[in-house]
């Protein structure tokens, strides 16, 4: 079966028959970016949900004056994009661009819809994670506002260590609200003090 890493995420959170399993697969495109290329860009509709195969992608938005604030990685087995723009087909505020070259493969808004209708099951797969993605958004607001810039970087490097080993210093800082200047600092304190 074409495209298992997508059916097996989805089998992994609710059952999913071969026949529903089939329908969802008649339904995907596979789509190839390369690095710099958007999946989403703001000012756009987003009109597809992107799942990844293989590859990097950061979502970012830019400030009034053209600084960026990244707000989500995507690698393997993700799901990235603009989920505002594509639940109510209205203008991305987000820019998704590849951090590398990308494999994904998408399903549009009316193929969703119509999924919906066939594999009801879909709904619930959607929904939970929709909810760990708000969760994990409303935890990181609290720990943004609570937590210093070195308590927030080695969080991130505990929770996201694979994001940590494959994305530049420079995305990081903007993950987490810092320059990277500032971020070049924290990491030279922390290895020092874990020599001491």
């Amino acid at each position: 079966m074409r495209h298992q890493a997508i059916i097996e995420h989805i089998r992994q959170r609710v059952k999913l028959t071969e026949v529903e399993a089939a329908a969802v697969q008649a339904r995907l495109k596979e789509r190839s970016y390369l690095k710099g290329q958007y999946v989403v860009q703001s000012g756009d509709i987003c009109r597809n949900q992107t799942f990844v195969l293989e590859g990097k992608l950061r979502t970012f938005y830019l400030d009034d004056e053209g600084n960026e604030h990244i707000v989500a990685f995507g690698f393997e087995n993700w799901w990235v994009g603009d989920i505002c723009s594509f639940s109510t087909q209205t203008v991305a505020e987000f820019n998704t661009e590849c951090i590398d070259f990308t494999r994904v493969v998408q399903l549009s808004y009316e193929d969703m819809e119509e999924l919906y209708e066939e594999v009801p099951i879909l709904e619930r797969y959607f929904r939970l994670i929709i909810q760990r993605a708000y969760g994990n958004m409303s935890k990181r607001i609290i720990h943004n506002h609570s937590m210093s810039a070195k308590q927030r970087y080695l969080l991130f490097l505990d929770s996201y260590p694979e994001v940590a080993r494959k994305v530049p210093q420079y995305m990081i800082a903007s993950y987490l609200g810092i320059t990277k200047e500032f971020l070049s600092s924290l990491r030279k304190q922390i290895a020092s003090e874990s020599k001491s």
